[in-house]
């Protein structure tokens, strides 16, 4: 099977290419897996983590893509939840033990035997997979492959920022940065809260008119001071900066959600300027969100399905992985970035 595979760990200001196209056997499913022949995979901030060294280390060399929509082409012998043919899709989360306190609560995205799609197992930038299909979970009609893809994890850790956020209708949300994630949010709120005014911050001119497009009240800057103050706000920026700035426009009891695996280290001087009284005085809190739980999945693509929510799509071919993951380096973000594979 074609696959797009990383060897090893780099910078892309270095190298541009990091991953390489290899041909490699196709899986074959264990007793509790299915075989999916995929059919797209999105393009996640996640992989450049992976990519760049920010995350917990990839066991190399990998496949990367843990947005995968396609269709079961085989089964194990133990595997009884779907059927050849159905289309299914795989998220971040590829296992977790299922006896620790955070499994049985429901909270398995924090257990520490989480296992990450595209990370430490072979993930959808390639033509085969394979995943416990108790991990696999099955697509509305309402979506094609390429619209329900970036749903399985911008959608879904979008779906767990909001959550966390304890928002209320017609209180004030801000959104720090503009792409997969926070466009899907901001069409959530929307639905869920229509009187809540959403405050974007973004730094290109075309994801500010985007924003705007899409319902935002006002998009400006990351360093601008929004015109309101604000109640909860969704950081989706691999920067310092924008928590700093993000804090400051937060009433009093606010809560920022960081929706990010990663702060980049480069920018680690920002985070020395947090001023306590101006950023954190009068109990205001910073709440970071750790990987999704199958129920965040299943919840938000049921939500998607009843708004309907469609992301916007730019698609790239397989072997166009390594164009789709600079552009997302470089910031050129509108929507979600997708590998059509099949």
């Amino acid at each position: 099977m074609r696959a797009m595979v990383l060897k090893k760990l780099c910078r892309l200001e270095e190298n541009p290419f990091p991953l390489a196209f290899t041909i490699l056997p196709e899986p074959v499913p264990l007793e509790n897996e299915i075989l999916i022949k995929v059919s797209a995979c999105g393009v996640c901030h996640t992989e450049l983590d992976e990519i760049e060294g920010r995350t917990s280390p990839p066991h190399l060399p990998v496949v990367l893509g843990h947005q995968v929509v396609g269709r079961v082409e085989a089964k194990g012998t133990q595997t009884n939840l779907f059927h050849i043919g159905d289309r299914v899709g795989v998220a971040w989360i590829a296992s977790a033990c299922g006896t620790c306190i955070f499994c049985l609560s429901g909270n398995e995205n924090l257990c520490p035997d989480f296992k990450a799609t595209g990370r430490d197992v072979n993930g959808g930038y390639a033509e085969y997979m394979t995943i416990a299909e108790s991990f696999a979970h099955p697509i509305p009609d309402a979506f094609s492959d390429v619209e329900a893809a970036p749903l399985l994890c911008a959608g879904a850790i979008g779906y767990r920022s909001l959550k966390l956020t304890n928002l209320i209708d017609g209180q004030n949300l801000g959104l720090t940065g503009f792409g997969a994630s926070a466009h899907l949010v901001l069409k959530m709120v929307t639905h869920r809260y229509p009187n809540t005014k959403v405050f974007v911050f973004a730094r290109s001119a075309d994801e500010k008119i985007f924003a705007r497009d899409l319902g935002a009240y006002w998009a400006g800057d990351p360093e601008k001071k929004s015109p309101e103050q604000l109640d909860s706000i969704i950081d989706t920026t691999p920067v310092w900066k924008t928590v700093v700035e993000a804090l400051k426009n937060l009433k009093p009891g606010g809560r920022l959600v960081i929706n990010a695996i990663r702060k980049e280290e480069s920018d680690k001087e920002s985070l020395l300027r947090l001023h306590y009284p101006d950023h954190l005085w009068m109990e205001k809190e910073i709440k970071s969100v750790a990987n999704v739980a199958r129920s965040d999945v299943r919840e938000f693509l049921a939500l998607a399905a009843e708004i309907p929510i469609k992301p916007e799509i730019q698609e790239f071919g397989l072997e166009e992985a390594n164009q789709a993951l600079v552009e997302l380096k470089e910031r050129k973000i509108r929507g979600a970035k997708v590998l059509k594979i099949a």
